[in-house]
């Protein structure tokens, strides 16, 4: 059985998070080994600093939650992330580009991220709740050759959130070697297996705590 603690990315992205609680997330990640903490941009800097000297990783979202961006602004973006010590980003794709069937448009916008990232991980938000099954096809097959290194499934801020349906799909675009991340809604132990057992190698959380009651840890 996979335990949270390999693969969940701890997350508060509540636009009103406080200070106090992202320390607690923190606090809560490195005593349990969460493989990372998802933060907003404004909180990477103090994130880095509090899991400094644990293998926790800090993660931050690019073009949120909206996707709307332009480009320019989410490689500004990363590149001020990864300033702050952003191990990860996790960006939302042009959802106007990919809902116009623009794959183009979807993977300059993918890849300006990805060049900015200079090398970190890139994970590429496709919301997957508001897209048909040949659009989460090209989606991935945009993010694969625009250099991404996981597709994830949701922002969790549109209404939906991930499923197993479209993890699995996810998985069969783009193979075994790129990651796929399922996230929004997954708040137990059977959530992660399910999710887990569909193709995902990592899992995007802000209910850490249950996961691990859950899992017996």
């Amino acid at each position: 059985m996979t335990t949270p603690n390999q693969i969940v990315d701890h997350t508060l992205l509540a636009p009103t998070a406080t200070p106090d609680e992202i320390e607690a997330l923190c606090r809560h990640a490195r005593d349990n080994r969460f493989y990372s903490v998802c933060v907003s941009p404004t909180y990477v800097a103090r994130a880095t600093s509090l899991v400094e000297g644990s293998d926790v990783h800090v993660c931050t979202v690019v073009g949120f939650p909206s996707g709307a961006h332009t480009s320019a602004v989410k490689a500004y973006e990363t590149r001020t992330a990864v300033e702050d010590g952003a191990d990860e980003i996790d960006m939302v794709m042009n959802l106007a580009s990919a809902k116009a069937h623009d794959w183009a448009a979807v993977e300059n916008d993918i890849r300006a991220v990805v060049e900015a990232a200079q090398g970190r991980v890139v994970k590429v938000i496709l919301e997957t709740c508001v897209l048909e099954d040949d659009e989460i096809v090209a989606a991935c097959t945009a993010a694969r050759a625009a250099g991404a290194d996981f597709v994830k499934t949701s922002t969790g801020f549109a209404g939906g959130g991930a499923t197993t349906h479209a993890v699995q799909l996810m998985r069969e675009t783009v193979g075994p070697d790129m990651g796929v991340k399922a996230s929004g809604g997954i708040r137990t132990a059977a959530d992660l297996d399910a999710m887990v057992a569909a193709g995902a190698t990592r899992i995007g959380s802000s209910a850490g705590a249950a996961l691990l009651t859950a899992q017996g840890n």
